[in-house]
């Protein structure tokens, strides 16, 4: 997330963050939480520290099962809306946080895992924030330390010629589209909700950023990767694959 126009919380202030936990239900039941836990923290206990970062802690949907397995979380955001409401959870106090762009805020210590779920690479909106991303996590690292990436796979080959708009959620009250700009990795995802016949209407920018892109940026910050499944559940990633997680390693030593 970067600052921008829409205040100090950026696009995730607080009419986003009051229904935030409501918006990702879904993915926040134990169903879903388990693998991503279990993964995550396999990868933290393989050594050193033992400790994580997340970047991009937000509400804590990640960092709160993380700790309570016995993972020693510590989370950026720059949303002070959303810390909030982490914090007020129980068990968010002992989540340290530190408010700022987790492209570039460091943070003191080191860690044996750092990571970046739910296509939040994707809230930095240009190449050099991504980069600056990657750099900012491998200086974080131990040796021998692991970035870990949650990001959807472009949805490019639902775009006939012409269109631009690939909708992902219709209700009788409400709307939810991408918008995609190939020429520039450009893409919004938008929200239109109809109450007691008034419309709203709100639009969140994104950058959306290829697999080989991101084995790129891991290079430049001294990463290399190690590995890339389909889901938490190391299913194959292939052709086919909506998303990916991928895991790359700064080298021992």
């Amino acid at each position: 997330m970067t600052d921008d126009e829409n205040g100090e919380d950026g696009y995730f202030g607080e009419s986003v963050a009051a229904a935030y936990d409501e918006s990702t239900a879904e993915m926040s039941t134990p169903q879903a939480l388990e693998p991503m836990v279990g993964f995550l923290a396999e990868l933290a206990d393989r050594g050193g520290s033992g400790r994580a970062l997340e970047l991009g802690v937000g509400t804590g949907r990640v960092a709160l099962p993380l700790a309570r397995r016995g993972v020693p979380v510590h989370g950026i955001d720059l949303s002070r809306a959303m810390v909030a409401r982490l914090r007020a959870k129980p068990g968010g106090d002992t989540i340290g946080v530190t408010v700022g762009d987790f492209a570039t805020t460091r943070v003191a210590g080191a860690f044996s895992l750092a990571y970046l779920v739910f296509n939040t690479i994707g809230n930095l909106t240009t190449q050099d924030a991504q980069v600056d991303c990657f750099r900012n996590a491998a200086a974080h690292l131990e040796p021998g330390g692991c970035f870990v990436v949650e990001v959807g796979v472009p949805d490019l080959r639902r775009l006939p010629p012409g269109q631009s708009a690939v909708p992902f959620r219709t209700s009788p009250t409400g709307w939810a589209y991408d918008l995609y700009d190939p020429a520039t990795q450009a893409m919004s995802s938008n929200y239109v909700e109809v109450v007691d016949g008034r419309g709203s209407f709100r639009s969140i920018p994104f950058r959306y950023v290829w697999p080989a892109e991101l084995d790129l940026m891991a290079r430049l910050a001294g990463m290399r990767l190690r590995e890339r499944w389909a889901d938490w559940t190391r299913e194959p990633f292939t052709g086919e694959s909506d998303k990916h997680v991928s895991v790359w390693e700064k080298p021992a030593g």
